[in-house]
């Protein structure tokens, strides 16, 4: 292709062999150290490429689509080539070559260049903190979750996962590409954090104050607010504990024995997010 077709209507087959080497160097993205040098990841499926293109089109390198994809989901296309994105027609081999999880359509992103001062110097009132959280899935669905309670950043620390995992991206279904995410060793973002004037609570079952009850009630977490999050085996240590303002537990009414990660995460960041509206 030597140039980009205005429409959806203008696309044709640009690239019909799964062996091509651009195509291999696309699809090495899946794994770390070619996003790592590349500085690159792959978004799979329609809602991940839909919320790239809407929210983050200068960090949008390319698009490969099939023809059926490109018929289910026009508007995508459409879209991207009104903000002048590069849009390549493919065979289906070529983009499951790509990724296997593409759904027809996948996009080479940018890794972005957002940093904790960044972040802070839009002095944030809700900020969920990961600290080892090492799964992809739970990452992700944390991420979504503290897009929907209206966080306005999420601070990946320790040896939390890498955000470009294409399971991560999956994951936060375009979540990722509506708020900033950036990585901070956790001792130096919660001090971060406390410059900024954000207190910082920890999430977890030996809390001394209960959500919603004595001492960590609605005007308590009405504050600008970030909540830490720990492994999804063994929690947040004794050292990371002894970093938050204030530890607080989640009450469990029934037999069950704790919440999971996401669940928890949910539950704290959208008690926040409702004490801060009311």
């Amino acid at each position: 292709m030597t140039g980009r077709p205005a429409s959806p209507d203008d696309l044709t087959l640009t690239f019909e062999n799964p062996r091509a080497e651009r195509i291999k160097k696309v699809a090495q993205l899946a794994g770390r150290s070619a996003r790592s040098r590349a500085g690159q990841f792959l978004v799979e499926g329609p809602q991940g490429v839909r919320e790239a293109v809407a929210c983050a089109p200068a960090r949008v390198r390319d698009i490969y689509v099939t023809a059926d994809a490109l018929a289910r989901h026009r508007d995508v296309v459409a879209d991207a080539l009104a903000a002048e994105l590069w849009v390549h027609l493919a065979t289906d081999a070529v983009v499951q070559a790509i990724s296997s999880d593409a759904q027809g359509i996948v996009a080479v992103v940018q890794t972005s260049g957002d940093s904790l001062d960044d972040v802070l110097a839009q002095q944030p009132r809700l900020v969920a903190v990961l600290s080892n959280v090492r799964d992809p899935g739970n990452a992700g669905t944390v991420i979504r979750a503290a897009d929907a309670a209206g966080a306005q950043a999420v601070i990946l620390a320790g040896e939390s996962v890498d955000i470009t995992n294409p399971k991560v991206v999956r994951s936060t279904a375009g979540s990722l590409f509506h708020l900033p995410i950036v990585r901070a060793p956790l001792a130096d973002a919660v001090a971060a954090l406390h410059d900024a004037g954000i207190t910082v609570l920890a999430a977890d079952g030996s809390g001394d104050a209960e959500l919603g009850g004595e001492g960590a009630a609605d005007e308590d977490i009405a504050v600008p607010t970030a909540w830490v999050f720990g492994n999804e085996a063994w929690g947040l240590t004794a050292d990371e504990l002894a970093l938050a303002d204030l530890v607080v537990r989640i009450p469990i009414y029934g037999r069950a024995e704790s919440l999971n990660l996401a669940t928890a995460a949910s539950v704290c960041l959208y008690a926040s997010a409702r004490a801060q509206r009311a």
